[in-house]
């Protein structure tokens, strides 16, 4: 008798296993059967905001239902990812990830939340340079000589950034502690004025990201030093890398799409596919060029070390540093 009750609660809970493996595997099938809504952490404009609506227009067109980008400004870009984390992990709630995810995890010392840990990768969309620009009032016309005139002037040379902790920010940080130079940094809130002070000649260097640089880049009111990435920027060709004169200095702004934790596997797995698809469109592939963006396609597991390598290298920078939100 005993014997036939353990086989009965074996085989119950078989089926209750395949109930659930089923009930998920259904879920990944029909998904998405109603509107989603993809959460931004910053206002609309903006190069985060920009990228989900032109992969949120993919995804729409390509899963038949409509994904709502939603801008959820505030707290450092806090506001929008604890909303995120804080909502039922079924796929219909999607974060739009930036460089903050890998800073704040440093740079905020009482967060309600860990990225890492409570949020499930699903996949990279891109990596943008920032770009090391000089007003045009500046005598230098390279990064060496940059160096040379900051170091004989040293602490007399403004960094202007879109903020305290931003990626612009420690972009200039990242610079300072490989190269010994002392610069002045004047936090703004948001890069749009900062540039409005760059342009005037009021402050001398940025590490902007490029997206929103090019058009004075391109205008010749801005005079482009480096691109902070490893590689140069098919954006600006002609522009060579920080490295060339600093070698080992990379800094670039990475964006993907996660989910809350426990979203089902299969979903995750869908929208890695319709990513990767799109970073393989030659039309999508072009928009995000004209972004200064290079594609990152790959698996979730990919992109999760992403996030992780860049959350462990800006916490390195934060604290040599020493930077701290006042």
């Amino acid at each position: 008798m005993t014997s036939r009750r353990n086989s009965i609660a074996l085989m119950a809970g078989a089926l209750a296993f395949v109930s659930l493996t089923s009930i998920g595997a259904a879920a990944g099938l029909d998904y998405p059967t109603r509107p989603v809504k993809w959460v931004v952490g910053y206002p609309a404009g903006g190069t985060t905001d920009i990228l989900a609506r032109l992969m949120g227009q993919w995804l729409s067109e390509s899963l038949g239902q409509q994904f709502i980008v939603e801008n959820k400004p505030g707290g450092g870009n806090n506001i929008g990812t604890e909303s995120v984390i804080n909502s039922a992990p079924d796929g219909y709630t999607l974060y739009l990830v930036n460089p903050a995810n890998g800073i704040n995890a440093s740079l905020y010392k009482k967060l309600s939340f860990n990225f890492i840990r409570d949020m499930a990768p699903v996949g990279g969309i891109m990596r943008v340079p920032n770009v090391m620009e000089v007003s045009e009032k500046f005598p230098a016309k390279t990064v060496a000589e940059f160096i040379d005139y900051a170091k004989a002037n040293p602490g007399k040379v403004n960094m202007a950034s879109s903020g305290n902790g931003t990626s612009v920010h420690l972009s200039g940080e990242l610079f300072m502690a490989m190269t010994g130079v002392k610069l002045t940094h004047v936090p703004y809130r948001g890069s749009n004025p900062a540039l409005t002070d760059m342009l005037s000649g009021q402050v001398d260097v940025m590490f902007d990201n490029m997206p929103s640089s090019l058009p004075h880049i391109h205008a010749g009111k801005l005079r482009p030093l480096g691109v902070t990435t490893a590689q140069r920027s098919p954006a600006l060709p002609d522009v060579p890398t920080v490295a060339e004169s600093v070698p080992g200095y990379e800094a670039s702004a990475f964006f993907g799409m996660s989910v809350p934790k426990g979203t089902p596997s299969e979903i995750i797995e869908k929208l890695n596919k319709e990513i990767n698809a799109a970073l393989a469109d030659p039309g999508m592939r072009a928009k995000l060029g004209d972004l200064g963006g290079v594609v990152i396609p790959g698996t979730p597991d990919d992109f999760g070390k992403v996030v992780a390598q860049e959350t462990d290298k800006w916490a390195k920078v934060i604290q040599t540093g020493g930077v701290s939100l006042e």
